[in-house]
Order: structure tokens, then C-alpha cells, then sequence
């Protein structure tokens, strides 16, 4: 009798011990599990520039191109009235027959400022590691066919789909293998089908100027 209340006590503490390594290895499998649920959304359904500037846009703005959620071609904001007018024309008229199609494009990014570009490319820095990692993903401003108004990114996934048969039609290309959001015009497409694409931006000519 004189040694039962330590054993109780002893018993009270494992299972303390017990529940709390419960609880810490649920906490760890529930992060694990989000951090895959986010990576793979970030991998298939949404571009690494979409990802970065919903968290991080900091004092940019519209003014700057970054895109409020859901804006389309049609939409009057600087990330897309500032594309090049005969990208935008092919975007609107390839959006117009989509719609016949039931499928809607989406800006995700188009047009956007240096300022905006260089804070892409450093949140890219961060988050892949290297300079050299981030290159596959965002250019500088120096090259970056956004800042000079020359590429879109599309989404969702049915308007990838969609324009990734139907964009040749109207000189819409998929440039980099690693990005089907990322969209440029190449005007004899229409005739001669898209030009082969690069794996990546890094692997670009324009990208080592």
C-alpha cells in the first residue's frame, strides 16, 4: 500500500507522455499532408508566378500587373491592356470561339512592371534555393517577355487544354514545356503549327542576353 500512489502517479505520467507524442506526431502528419496538398495544386493547377503573388505581392498592385482574381482578356486592368495589341486581339478573338466551347481564359499574369518582375524573380530565389533553380521558373526583368508585354499565363487547366489544341489557330503558343499556362504569339503558327518548345525559360536564347 505505501507504494501504490507513485505507481498511480507513475501510470498518470506515461499516459501523459503517451498523448502528447500522439499529438505531436499528428500535428506533423497533418503538416506533411498540407504541404503536399499545396504542392501539388502548385505543380498542375497553378503557375509559380500565381503562387507567388498571392502571398508576397507586398506594396505592388495593379498598377504594376499584378492581377486581381478572375479577370479574363476581355478585362480592362494594366496587366492586360498593356499586353502587345496584337497579342491581346489573338487572346480575345481565341477567347470568344473558347466560350462557344464552354471554356473561359483567365489571366493569371500578363503584362507586368519591372518592379514586379524582379520581386517575382527574388521570392523565386527563395523559394527554389539558387538563382539558377528560379531561372526555370521566372526571368529578370532585362528578359522577361511580361515586362515587355509579349506573354500571358492562362488558366484554369480546361483553358490550357483548350488552348494547347486550338491555339496554333490563332498564333497562341505554348513556349516552355515546364509552363502550359505560359502563352506567347508566334503569327505563322497558324500555317506552320507552334514552333518546338524549350524544356524551360533557362532554356531560351533570349533568357542570356
Amino acid at each position: 500500500m505505501t507504494y501504490s500512489a507513485p505507481a498511480r502517479a507513475g501510470t498518470r505520467r506515461t499516459r501523459a507522455t503517451v498523448l502528447a507524442a500522439l499529438v505531436v506526431v499528428g500535428t506533423t502528419l497533418i503538416g506533411v499532408l498540407g504541404w503536399q496538398s499545396t504542392t501539388s495544386s502548385f505543380s498542375t493547377a497553378t503557375s509559380p508566378v500565381d503562387f507567388f503573388r498571392g502571398e508576397h505581392s507586398g506594396a505592388l498592385g495593379e498598377a504594376d500587373g499584378v492581377v486581381p482574381d478572375g479577370v479574363t482578356v476581355f478585362d480592362d486592368v494594366p496587366a492586360v491592356g498593356n499586353l502587345e495589341p496584337a497579342l491581346l486581339g489573338a487572346l480575345r478573338r481565341a477567347a470568344t470561339d473558347a466560350a462557344d466551347d464552354g471554356v473561359e481564359l483567365y489571366v493569371n499574369s500578363g503584362w507586368r512592371s519591372p518592379a514586379y518582375q524582379e520581386h517575382l524573380l527574388e521570392e523565386a530565389v527563395a523559394e527554389y534555393g539558387s538563382e539558377e533553380e528560379a531561372a526555370r521558373w521566372v526571368a529578370g526583368p532585362e528578359t522577361s517577355a511580361h515586362v515587355s508585354g509579349d506573354a500571358v499565363d492562362i488558366g484554369p487547366a480546361d483553358a490550357t487544354a483548350w488552348l494547347s489544341e486550338h491555339g496554333a489557330d490563332y498564333g497562341l503558343c505554348q513556349i516552355y514545356g515546364n509552363e502550359p499556362w505560359h502563352y506567347e504569339l508566334r503569327p505563322d503558327a497558324a500555317l506552320e503549327g507552334c514552333p518546338p518548345m524549350y524544356a524551360d525559360p533557362s532554356q531560351d536564347p533570349r533568357m542570356q542576353q
